[in-house]
């Protein structure tokens, strides 16, 4: 007798089994239009960007359409045009106007509208403008957040990519931004404040993607990717895994030489946590 096979229902996004696999492995190649594209001139604004492709893979497995997607600092408008094209709502937040200005001019340059879904920028400190969301109401976090103070330095590569070509190198002086907290150890504490707000108003059950690197400041090598899901954890976010983002269109810079190893950093981390369904600690 032939066994019965019972399907399940997908209840988390709307991929099929075999698109479900590739986006399992936890080492992913970082896939940008390219820097000729007309699309990347608003992006190449931003100081620290990430390609909304990489974040439309996050958003295609972590929810379904006409699910909402929160970014509590959304920059240039990446997960905010990935939503527009996955038909997914999204909410924004930016402290920065320049950048909430670029946000909203690269929704209606580079995206087509569709009145079934909503994109919502919300100018200010997400310490504060997250109260304004309500409890679990949100199907999924994803997010980019600063790295502390690297933006600060300016070195070959800032040199080469950002000064030449009279773009920004950082993102200002502004009352309230993350990257001017003098230590890091204080600018963690805020960091995991604001994700106590994305874990309140995220669904139960639901997932959250933080997109980080690892840095150097001085002499010393921060595991900020460790530092930061360590951190979450101890509020109730549970860890599920990494993924390992390989940049490997980046430049090589002679870091260090001839003195002292200095890492060419072509990677970014994606931490995957989940807020605990209800019937969980």
């Amino acid at each position: 007798m032939n066994k019965i096979i019972k399907k399940h229902k997908n209840s988390l996004n709307d991929l099929t089994s075999t698109e479900w696999l590739p986006e399992t492995i936890s080492v992913w190649t970082q896939r940008g239009l390219g820097s000729k594209h007309p699309d990347t001139q608003i992006e190449k604004q931003h100081p620290a960007p990430f390609s909304f492709t990489d974040v439309s893979r996050l958003i295609k497995f972590f929810t379904k359409k006409n699910n909402t997607v929160l970014d509590p600092f959304v920059g240039v408008g990446s997960t905010l045009k990935a939503c527009a094209i996955e038909n997914r709502n999204g909410i924004g937040i930016e402290l920065n106007p320049f950048f909430v200005k670029l946000s909203k001019k690269r929704l209606k340059d580079e995206t087509v509208g569709n009145n079934k879904i909503k994109q919502i920028i919300i100018q200010g400190d997400s310490r504060q403008s997250l109260s304004k969301i309500q409890n679990e109401s949100v199907d999924f976090v994803v997010t980019s957040p600063p790295y502390w103070n690297i933006l600060s330095k300016v070195d070959h590569k800032v040199k080469k990519f950002r000064l030449q070509k009279n773009l920004r190198k950082d993102y200002g002086n502004l009352k309230g931004d993350l990257s001017n907290i003098k230590t890091y150890e204080d600018f963690l504490d805020q960091l995991v404040k604001i994700f106590i707000e994305c874990k309140r108003v995220l669904k139960s059950g639901k997932y959250m993607s933080i997109i980080v690197s690892d840095f150097r400041h001085k002499s010393k090598y921060y595991m900020f990717h460790s530092d930061l899901m360590n951190a979450l954890e101890k509020i109730g976010i549970e860890p599920k895994g990494l993924k390992v983002l390989y940049q490997r269109h980046k430049s090589v810079f002679p870091y260090g030489y001839p003195y002292a190893y200095v890492p060419n950093i072509h990677n970014q981390f994606i931490l995957i946590l989940q807020k605990p369904k209800k019937n969980e600690k």
